[in-house]
């Protein structure tokens, strides 16, 4: 079996596998692939939400500290 390796789970790690499964006959391989398929693709989202966040701040931070919002919270 050539690019084959052999990893040690705990068990609970197997059962929550088991759970996960779509279909009885479905590996642990094709089901593990497809989990850190989606997990990169959501890093990789929410890299993208937080440089998003990043270029906000300042914009936000101009219109909410304001003399004019200060003016009627102490209305």
């Amino acid at each position: 079996m050539k690019g084959v390796s052999t990893i040690q789970l705990d068990k609970g790690v197997i059962e929550q596998l088991k759970k996960a499964k779509e279909h009885p006959r479905q590996t642990y391989n094709e089901l593990l692939d497809k989990m850190s398929k989606i997990f990169v693709a959501l890093k990789q989202r929410n890299q993208y939400d937080e440089f998003l966040h990043k270029i906000q701040q300042p914009k936000m931070k101009e219109l909410w500290d304001n003399e004019e919002d200060e003016a009627w919270t102490n209305a």
